[in-house]
């Protein structure tokens, strides 16, 4: 990043990202958020001297479980919320970026590189500033690569592969055995992960006992993620294992909608509405259950939810959706159609035969182990080496 006569200045990170944070007098640095994005800031963090992420904050966050936005020297900037959503936030950002340029021109004109998130319309902000001040620029694209939905989708893929030169760093979510883009063959691929080498080593469970038909979901409680699906899956799969049971995690707009699904199904026995749960709720309830239900049909990168599920030793039941045929693809779970008989007969497939669940348990467990923090981080600080030197001056 510097030449050896350079050493002694600080290189300094700037993170641009959307994500929603929130005040936490529990957090070394004063904000907290959740998922895995503070995992992944505090393991970027260790390959620069000092880094600072750019994100709305907002006074009042999550009333179940957070986590600290915390890592080596490592602060928040934080801006206000766009407000709205939708249609009426993309209609008003204008006016958010002019109240927030302040935050948002300072914390780019001080850093040497910054490192946009998107999709995201904060991300994109940061792109053009690391541009319009010539800063080195990290950019990660954190959705699916290959299907865009929307023209902010479009632009930002065609973006990408018209920024080119040695001061820019082109990521990907996904993966693949070719490279992204032909048209930009600098892009490369990135996966996901919010679990360290020792949280990989230790949240797996050792199902050498009876299988049972514990399901679980875990996602954004959207319709095109499935949910829906694994509900409506549950009455067909009572009549080969009638103790069969689904536990859904995760709060979201059609939360209410599945409650009432589940409800006219006559399962409300049978289907347990955790909400949000922190990232270690997750863990322990994944270890508890027996098989990973995900018939997504949605704009996927690299699912971390399946990455956990994979790491706590469950085989995963999912369709073709981005990187998902090949995280499953050695034996760790089946891909179906995301409609309710295909599920239902998936699932009776992954337990029918307790010997091949127990290789397919094992087998998740391998998978999981490849794709630790510290690989993320590794593979982020070697990309970077290649195309600046040594992110860290004083290492």
């Amino acid at each position: 990043m510097a030449a050896d006569g350079e050493r002694s200045r600080c290189v300094r990170l700037a993170i641009y990202s959307h994500k929603r944070c929130w005040s936490s007098a529990a957090s070394r640095t004063g904000y907290a958020t959740d998922g895995g994005f503070p995992f992944q800031m505090g393991a970027l963090s260790q390959l620069f001297d000092h880094t600072v992420v750019v994100v709305p904050c907002a006074r009042v966050g999550s009333s179940r479980g957070e986590t600290p936005l915390e890592g080596e020297r490592l602060r928040v900037a934080p801006l206000a919320e766009p407000a709205g959503s939708g249609f009426l936030r993309k209609a008003l950002f204008p006016f958010w970026v002019l109240r927030n340029s302040a935050v948002l021109v300072r914390e780019a004109r001080a850093c040497d590189v910054i490192h946009s998130i998107i999709p995201g319309d904060v991300g994109t902000v940061g792109m053009f500033l690391a541009l319009l001040a010539r800063k080195k620029l990290l950019v990660r694209h954190c959705g699916n690569w290959f299907v865009q939905q929307t023209i902010a989708e479009h632009f930002w893929k065609w973006f990408m592969e018209r920024l080119r030169g040695r001061s820019r760093v082109m990521l990907a979510t996904g993966g693949g055995a070719s490279r992204p883009s032909e048209r930009n063959p600098g892009i490369r691929w990135i996966f996901s992960t919010s679990l360290w080498e020792s949280e990989l080593l230790t949240c797996g469970v050792d199902r050498d006992g009876e299988v049972r038909a514990s399901l679980i979901i875990a996602c954004r409680q959207d319709p095109e993620k499935g949910t829906g699906v694994v509900i409506e899956s549950l009455p067909l799969l009572l009549e080969r294992s009638p103790e069969a049971t689904l536990d859904v995690v995760g709060d979201g707009a059609a939360l209410e909608e599945f409650r009432r699904l589940a409800a006219a199904l006559g399962l409300k026995d049978r289907v347990t509405f955790h909400g949000h749960v922190d990232r270690d709720g997750v863990i322990r309830l994944l270890r508890r259950a027996t098989l990973f239900c995900y018939p997504t049909r949605a704009s996927e990168g690299f699912p971390k939810v399946v990455l956990e599920a994979l790491a706590c030793g469950l085989p995963v039941v999912t369709t073709r959706v981005s990187v998902l045929p090949e995280l499953i693809a050695q034996g760790c779970g089946v891909l179906a159609e995301p409609t309710p008989a295909a599920v239902a007969e998936a699932v009776a497939g992954c337990l029918s035969d307790p010997n091949r669940y127990r290789e397919m348990s094992r087998c998740a467990m391998i998978v999981a182990r490849r794709f630790s923090l510290e690989r993320w981080r590794d593979t982020i600080g070697a990309l970077l080496r290649t195309h600046w030197g040594e992110p860290r001056a004083h290492a």
